[in-house]
């Protein structure tokens, strides 16, 4: 999907692969890895060693994009945390599932039935365009049918879902604290770059409350934990696309939600984000490469490392003074 920039002023901008001269103020990029950035008419050669800074001049070496510098950084930085900060979902939170699926049998009459359920990864994507583990596997119930020695009301079933997801989320947590789901490329740098400059952080998911915080304490450690506030699980009564996650959080930390950047890497996420006032990159993730993120402010691949670097604080900042569109 081509990304597309509009600013009010002449604006250079360049592919991860291509340079030119001189380029008007409206471009379509082919490739998604491109960094959106806008200032003067010139691109000059490209330097990959360097990392993403913000300068006089917009110009380009090696793919590395740097622009001018902006007066304006974000009051807080909001990420998501499946996909964005762990690409988790399909060998993570799937698994967890399907474990947690295969070691509950259902008793009745005294008899152990299987549930016989297993999570594919395809149907597991269609799955996720529903927000919050417990929703996910009532819809799943409710759509393909319940178990037969399954709980027949309402209330019971509820209690029956909350033990699974609960035993569910013990079971993700073995994964993060063995470290064996990395973080994302450049997640730390900009985490780091938002704390060193006294922007807000905090973690927004439709997940356990329990399983980001392994993920934030163990993966970041526990001095960044420390500074990163959570809000997870079910803290707000609907999740997204619902913005009141996001809406919650700008509350919390004493922001206008005009003045947060949120990073994304679904579609439900997005819509919440902009619901709620709020500036989005997206950086797609497994299960969302070939989602619609016409909304958003920004798409890329990931965030990433020098000299892999896709965007950084400054760019944030960027995006808050100029209108991104896909």
């Amino acid at each position: 999907m081509a990304l597309r920039v509009v600013s009010s002023s002449p604006a250079i901008f360049s592919s991860q692969r291509r340079a030119a001269s001189v380029l008007p103020s409206t471009l379509t990029l082919p490739n998604t890895n491109s960094s959106l950035l806008s200032s003067s008419s010139a691109i000059s050669s490209i330097d990959r060693t360097k990392s993403v800074t913000l300068r006089s001049k917009t110009s380009r070496r090696n793919g590395v994009v740097t622009c001018s510098a902006s007066s304006v950084l974000p009051k807080a930085l909001l990420f998501d945390c499946d996909g964005v900060l762990v690409d988790t979902e399909k060998d993570g939170h799937r698994i967890s599932f399907n474990d947690t699926f295969a070691e509950n049998p259902l008793v009745y009459n005294g008899i152990q039935k299987e549930l016989g359920v297993t999570w594919d990864v395809d149907l597991y994507g269609e799955l996720l365009k529903i927000g919050g583990g417990k929703e996910r596997m009532t819809a799943y119930f409710n759509k393909v049918g319940w178990p037969e020695n399954a709980p027949k009301t309402e209330e019971e079933r509820k209690e029956f879902i909350a033990g699974l997801h609960k035993r569910k989320t013990e079971l993700f947590m073995v994964l993060i604290e063995k470290k064996l789901l990395p973080l994302r490329p450049g997640v730390e740098k900009l985490i780091d770059q938002a704390l060193g400059n006294g922007v807000k952080v905090a973690v927004c998911s439709t997940s356990n409350e329990k399983a980001v915080s392994a993920i934030v304490s163990c993966l970041l450690g526990p001095e960044r934990a420390e500074q990163i506030q959570i809000f997870a699980g079910d803290v707000v009564p609907r999740k997204k696309p619902d913005p009141a996650i996001y809406l919650l959080a700008a509350d919390t930390l004493g922001v206008d939600p005009s003045s947060c950047v949120v990073v994304e890497d679904s579609g439900i996420g997005l819509a919440a984000a902009k619901a709620a006032g709020m500036t989005c990159i997206v950086t797609k993730s497994g299960y969302t490469a070939d989602e619609n993120f016409s909304n958003a402010d920004a798409v890329f691949d990931c965030i990433g490392d020098p000299p892999e670097e896709r965007f950084d604080l400054a760019f944030c900042g960027n995006l808050l003074e100029k209108q991104y569109v896909s």
